[in-house]
């Protein structure tokens, strides 16, 4: 019963294999069997033989069992071929679904090792190997891929084209893609208009092609593929356009930038006979000095109550004369705290007025204020103006002036849905356009492309396209000028369902696979890895 369920365990999709037994070997599990088939047929003319040559034993890394490796020692056969003119001599039987020719790993390992390879390659596969119970290095794991057979293709009814970094700004490549599966069909190793015409042509079949505007696609549209239609991609026709747009907020970044602001930061009334220069009428109350002050007062009238002279006090206190007959002749130490500068006037008091104005109307730079009121006669220092505004700005904080939007944001105001806009946001763009008519002009033709795209109606481009070119913009003149190169494609991608968009999502699994290899993949296993990937099989 034990042999039968080890037999169902280990061999149950295989034929012709008995188990002898399984021992444990420390860390390892080894399984020790034997073919039973009675006859073997030859691999080079198939013809079946029963004549055994000799015996041997074969050791084959298996899955692991409970987290421990499992080693498969299976005895095997050598046969004779009876076929006296057959090249082959001897031959070693081969089990299916266990065995295969210079393998050292059963079949179920090798096709699990594969997908690994497969899905994540180099180290990272090497790793889950590794948590497998089955040490591989990566390149062993890339070399599975390469000996892994190309998955069987066709030609698309619609496909995609569009270019893909191989070594970014440097080397790049063509991915070819069935728009309505969304699976990538093939890679090419560079994007010039030879290399995609050549398939094309080696590919029959295609009824669609969509692709961006690039010239060399187009033109190995036409060489390869002559009686297919020509679809340009519609994210690439608004790209475009949002270029054309944004080249056009350029031309009048001087408008984006609100007019000043008339706002006041304070109110001049408030500022009005203000004087943040004069010190307070009292004496200090408070302070080091004010409390040392008045602990040399009270010391001294101390000592005076006593009948203590005053350069004996200042002896005992540590005090000037002077300062002890200051002390003495002052019957409060509030006398000494008032300030000696209470009550004088200022310099700059005849020009506040001025400041002041200038301060409520936004301008609050203390050195342009400086000569402003130099030019009315002011005859003081710098120092005395910065000073006063440095009070001014601490009483009275202006508001910052608002940033004004950069060209991108405003671009991409005008080519988003107006309903993806915030409140402030299209506040902003409002004023903005009223401000400055060439960009009104430009968001309506915006709009009305927008709608023309979005409905399908490239039927009416050639309106839209004498209504811009009657227009004064240069920018979106130069835009109607590409497209009128290619009008037919731009007004089938206008007008029809299919759009490459789904290549941009493949470009980013091809980034994935690309820095998954560690920079030790060439063209033909990065190929190989996406089209078995999509394909979720090895």
């Amino acid at each position: 019963m034990a042999d039968v369920l080890l037999q169902g365990l280990w061999f149950h999709p295989v034929d012709g294999v008995v188990i002898e037994g399984v021992v444990s070997d420390g860390e390892l599990v080894v399984v020790r069997a034997r073919t039973a088939a009675e006859r073997a047929a030859c691999p080079a003319c198939g013809t079946a033989s029963v004549r055994v040559h000799s015996r041997y034993v074969r050791r084959l890394a298996d899955s692991a069992v409970g987290g421990r490796p499992a080693l498969i020692e299976l005895r095997v056969r050598r046969f004779r071929c009876s076929q006296q003119d057959c090249p082959q001599a001897t031959f070693a039987e081969q089990v299916d679904g266990l065995t295969f020719r210079h393998g050292r790993r059963s079949a179920g390992l090798q096709t699990v090792l594969e997908r690994v390879a497969v899905m994540l390659a180099g180290r990272a596969a090497s790793r889950l190997a590794h948590a497998l119970a089955a040490k591989v290095s990566r390149s062993t794991l890339l070399r599975l891929i390469r000996r892994l057979q190309d998955p069987e293709t066709s030609t698309p009814r619609v496909l995609g084209i569009d270019d893909f970094a191989l070594r970014k700004g440097h080397n790049y490549g063509t991915i070819l893609l069935d728009i309505e599966t969304h699976q990538p069909v093939d890679l090419l190793p560079d994007r010039t208009t030879a290399t995609v015409a050549r398939w094309l042509a080696e590919h029959p079949g295609g009824e669609v092609i969509c692709r961006d505007r690039s010239t060399a696609y187009a033109e190995a549209g036409r060489l390869g593929a002559p009686d297919a239609v020509h679809v340009a991609d519609r994210w690439h026709i608004w790209s475009n356009l949002a270029e054309a747009v944004e080249k056009t907020v350029v031309q009048h970044r001087a408008l984006l930038r609100e007019p000043q602001d008339t706002a006041t930061a304070a109110d001049p009334a408030a500022l009005e006979g203000l004087d943040l220069d004069s010190a307070p009428a009292g004496p200090r109350t408070a302070g080091r000095l004010s409390d040392r002050v008045r602990e040399q007062h009270e010391a001294v009238h101390a000592l005076l109550d006593q009948g203590v002279a005053l350069r004996e006090i200042g002896r005992r206190l540590g005090l000037a004369r002077n300062t002890v007959r200051r002390y003495a002749h002052v019957d409060s130490a509030d006398e000494l705290l008032v300030g000696r500068w209470t009550g004088r006037n200022s310099i700059l008091d005849p020009y506040k007025p001025h400041i002041h104005q200038r301060w409520a109307e936004g301008c609050t730079v203390a050195r342009r204020l400086f000569e402003e009121v130099r030019e009315r006669g002011y005859p003081g220092g710098e120092n005395v103006v910065k000073v006063y505004v440095a009070k001014l700005r601490a009483g009275f904080p202006p508001t910052p002036p608002r940033k004004a939007p950069s060209v991108r944001d405003v671009t991409s105001w005008l080519t988003r849905h107006p309903d993806r806009l915030t409140d402030d946001q299209a506040q902003q763009l409002k004023a903005i356009l009223a401000r400055c008519p060439a960009l009104d002009r430009t968001a309506h033709h915006v709009r009305v492309f927008a709608e023309l795209m979005n409905d399908r109606q490239g039927k009416h481009l050639d309106q839209w396209i004498a209504q811009v070119q009657a227009d004064d913009l240069p920018t979106l003149h130069t835009f109607v000028s590409g497209l009128g190169q290619d009008l037919d494609a731009v007004v089938a991608g206008l007008s029809l369902r299919y759009s490459s968009g789904a290549v941009e999502g493949q470009n980013n699994k091809i980034k994935m696979l690309k820095r998954q290899m560690f920079g030790r993949a060439n063209f033909d296993l990065l190929r190989k890895r996406v089209l078995l990937t999509a394909r979720g099989c090895s």
